[in-house]
């Protein structure tokens, strides 16, 4: 809270903003804040004064003498009478009007009830002062601020319902395609919902993937054209090469590891199929 000489301000005293670019709201309740008292408004912000609950004024951007109803009793006589303290509590609340950066993620099931992690980025602004009053009077503070997690945290089951609407009976190597589909619901979903708060959504940007990072890279190593048997084995030679073993090339190609021209270690074993050979030497007897 930055009060002196009875200005009230959003600016703290090293010249930082207290809502920043994480806090859509702040709110200073200070029993100084007396008829007379100086209101400041930067550019970026919209203010709202109440008084035991009541709002008597929604300000933009200047600076004002706050005329509270209860003017009879001035600032200075307030002081006077109440050691600089007024008998009523008055709450100025700023409200941030610049446009904020919010990140939701979570999880939807594909067709095949296979998860998919998703991450949704959008930008909010909060537009008229009357939009900013419907901020305060839909959502509740929790403290002094009202940051863009609490955002987040609201917008989340509108968001997971708009993607899951459409993921759900799509096949998980088909989402990609239905992208823009999903895109355009889930704006149209969370428009209509953060409505309701005031709130105006700018845009919205979305990634949907595979949540197991194996299935990641199966899904890679297809897109580059390989057939799944043939991703699966050069997933498993980058594991083998991770690790060091000389036979990863073989994995690949799905030939046999030799050493010393005695074959051991990896085979193909379809490839002699429906033929009749048997390329996996017979184990020897044990006498």
């Amino acid at each position: 809270m930055a009060i002196a000489r009875q200005v009230i301000t959003s600016i703290l005293s090293d010249g930082t903003d207290m809502l920043g670019t994480k806090h859509i709201a702040v709110k200073i309740a200070d029993e100084s804040i007396v008829s007379g008292s100086l209101l400041t408004v930067e550019s970026n912000h919209f203010c709202v004064l109440k008084s035991r609950g009541a709002v008597l004024q929604v300000y933009e951007t200047g600076q004002y003498a706050i005329t509270t109803p209860d003017k009879p009793i001035l600032g200075s006589i307030a002081q006077g009478f109440f050691g600089g303290n007024s008998p009523w509590v008055y709450e100025v609340i700023y409200v941030n009007r610049s446009k904020l950066l919010i990140r939701s993620e979570g999880v939807a099931t594909s067709e095949e009830m296979a998860e998919m992690a998703y991450q949704v980025d959008y930008y909010i602004h909060v537009d008229t002062k009357e939009d900013a009053l419907q901020l305060i009077t839909h959502l509740p503070f929790n403290g002094h601020f009202i940051d863009t997690k609490e955002i987040a945290d609201y917008a989340g089951p509108a968001i997971e319902q708009s993607i899951n609407q459409i993921v759900q009976v799509t096949k998980m190597e088909d989402i990609n395609e239905h992208i823009s589909e999903v895109r355009e619901l889930a704006k149209n979903h969370l428009s209509e919902f953060l409505r309701t708060y005031g709130i105006t959504l700018n845009d919205l940007k979305i990634l949907i993937m595979p949540k197991d990072e194996r299935m990641r890279e199966l899904i890679s190593l297809q897109a580059m054209g390989l057939s799944p048997i043939e991703a699966v084995r050069y997933y498993l030679a980058l594991r083998m090469a991770d690790r060091g073993l000389i036979s990863a090339p073989n994995a690949a190609a799905g030939v046999p590891f030799s050493i010393g021209g005695a074959p051991t270690g990896f085979y193909d074993i379809t490839k002699d199929a429906g033929t009749g050979k048997n390329p996996i030497p017979p184990a020897p007897e044990v006498k």
